[in-house]
């Protein structure tokens, strides 16, 4: 699993799925401890018109929290999103782009961007990541799903017109910083693996895949797409699990259980591969000592 995967958080993911008023989408954990009581939700960070009003349980939840708990609340100050792409996102001045790699690379980046309807000149100072990043978010706009429909997105304006407390677990700019962290080459090679994907279908399929188990609430789905994930070697697919999922799991676990201990009653949404897998959030917060159950 790769791409779809790791956009997880700049936009990521959603599929058309037959949809009853309330269906049961993504995970839902109870986590209990020090007489307090949390929702645990996973959600995606795109959608469709389809998706809502989302189910009663999490309807309700976000009417009654005490405070709701997002990875990054994009509703905040939108420069927070243009600092955080100057300073992790973009090439300095005189690094080389994909027009300066090889005839043979650029010409299948340009192909693949063209496809995408995106013009090549507006990403070309884009670090190798967000070029990646880009042709992903716009295989998911070609199938219909808009950012502005994200799961996170509804959720905080629920909480917001409840007047409910809206706390950001992490920032846009330590996401986008995590990035970075690759290596040059490693970015390039993250970028040819996504145009490759892109080019033997295989994108779609994963994004079918997660999609369709987050839409259905499949546990044994769920799973398999995380085991998918684990045993993914490729560049994108390590950095996805050992950076984006394991790294910051801990971290997760630590502040939903500092917030449970204080407040009764709150709310926590993030990316359901986070819920799923080895060393998932929900196992993390259980090695703790807190009672979790998975309501779905």
């Amino acid at each position: 699993m790769r791409r779809p995967i790791i956009v997880v958080f700049l936009s990521l993911l959603m599929l058309a799925l037959p949809s009853a008023w309330g269906a049961e989408r993504g995970a839902l954990f109870k986590v209990s401890g020090s007489g307090h009581t949390m929702y645990l939700f996973g959600t995606m960070h795109v959608g469709l018109p389809e998706f809502y009003p989302l189910e009663p349980r999490i309807a309700t939840a976000i009417q009654n929290a005490s405070a709701l708990a997002l990875e990054v609340d994009l509703l905040q100050d939108p420069a927070k999103l243009g600092a955080a792409m100057q300073a992790h996102a973009m090439l300095a001045p005189g690094k080389p782009g994909f027009q300066e790699r090889s005839p043979a690379f650029r010409k299948r980046v340009e192909q693949a961007l063209k496809k995408a309807k995106i013009d090549p000149a507006a990403v070309a100072r884009f670090k190798p990541w967000l070029v990646a990043t880009t042709l992903t978010l716009a295989e998911y706009a070609s199938e219909g799903y808009q950012a502005e429909l994200a799961v996170d997105i509804k959720l905080a304006q629920m909480a917001r017109a409840g007047k409910v407390p809206v706390i950001e677990l992490e920032s846009i700019s330590a996401q986008f910083a995590m990035f970075d962290r690759l290596g040059v080459e490693e970015q390039w090679k993250f970028l040819e693996e996504s145009v490759e994907m892109m080019e033997n279908g295989k994108q779609r399929a994963e994004m079918r895949q997660i999609v369709d188990a987050w839409g259905s609430a499949d546990k044994a789905a769920l799973d398999a797409v995380a085991a998918k994930v684990e045993n993914d070697t490729s560049v994108s697919g390590k950095f996805m699990q050992k950076v984006l999922l394991e790294e910051r799991n801990g971290p997760l676990a630590e502040k939903l259980a500092a917030l449970l201990a204080k407040q009764d009653k709150s709310v926590a949404a993030i990316g359901v591969l986070h819920l799923v897998g080895k060393n998932s959030v929900p196992a993390l917060l259980g090695a703790k000592g807190l009672t979790v159950e998975r309501v779905y």
